[in-house]
């Protein structure tokens, strides 16, 4: 007898832990349904999106590099994803059999942030991809500034601040660190199999707050050397968890299990 399932599609996707959150929850809300993950190339998202359509198993799926911006091509866009935070990392099947796309990423990013002022703080975010304008989207709506992107296409990190109302600069990698509140990391830069993030953190206040979206390895480089200066740390579960959360919702009709959270991340660093 088949059953309703979801998954996370990307390539590379054997890094991700989403599977082990989603069926974590699964199990503990006994409900019959399975999440998994999918290799799907870039000349594969149309064909993986037309299948998926077809399959009334299929709840949807969350979506992670390269396709967060791709996916937006394919799928209905209801709530203006496209003219808003410009990428889609959660995708989901309707009652009437559409298919359409949504954002946890920002949500899930800040729900680690929400209890600080970080109005007119400065803040300097590693990468320009779709993690990013998740990240910029919240941080606007929080009303930082101002931000420095540091990327290796200003071009691009230029057209970040410009769609997101930011005021700040753009660096390149050899460029010294601004003395900001929040450095974050949005790249794949210190991910299993991609090269370091090596950056100077001496510019950085002692109270400053390093939050690497990275999570395999869960502990980077950066957070080691932000740790080894002595300033607070945000790791990539804190995020991962949280878009996970929002994105189970939409899946299976039920929030995740309350006061799980610590047993869950044992299970992620395990």
């Amino acid at each position: 007898m088949s059953k309703p399932y979801a998954e996370v599609i990307g390539d590379p996707i054997a890094q991700s832990k989403s599977p082990l959150i989603h069926n974590f929850w699964l199990d503990a809300l006994g409900i019959a349904g399975d999440y998994r993950r999918s290799h799907v190339s870039a000349d594969a998202l149309a064909d993986y999106i037309a299948g998926a359509r077809a399959d009334a198993d299929w709840r949807g799926c969350n979506v992670t590099m390269p396709h967060k911006q791709a996916i937006m091509d394919l799928v209905d866009d209801p709530g203006d994803i496209r003219g808003t935070i410009g990428a889609m990392n959660t995708v989901v099947r309707q009652p009437d059999g559409s298919v359409i796309g949504t954002n946890t990423d920002a949500a899930g990013f800040y729900a680690p942030l929400a209890e600080l002022d970080l109005e007119g703080a400065p803040v300097a975010v590693v990468g320009a991809g779709g993690a990013a304008r998740a990240v910029l989207f919240a941080l606007a709506r929080a009303k930082v500034g101002p931000v420095t992107i540091i990327n290796r296409s200003p071009l691009k990190a230029m057209g970040l601040l410009a769609t997101f109302g930011l005021k700040g600069e753009v660096a390149g990698f050899d460029a010294r660190l601004p003395p900001v509140s929040l450095l974050v990391n949005s790249s794949s830069l210190g991910m299993t199999g991609n090269p370091p993030l090596d950056l100077d953190l001496s510019p950085l206040p002692g109270d400053a707050i390093v939050y690497d979206l990275v999570y395999s390895p869960l502990r980077t480089g950066l957070l080691n050397a932000a740790e080894a200066r002595g300033l607070a740390t945000v790791d990539g579960l804190d995020m991962l968890i949280g878009q996970a959360a929002l994105a189970f919702e939409l899946f299976f009709g039920a929030p995740p299990p309350e006061g799980r959270d610590e047993e869950l991340r044992a299970l992620l660093v395990a």
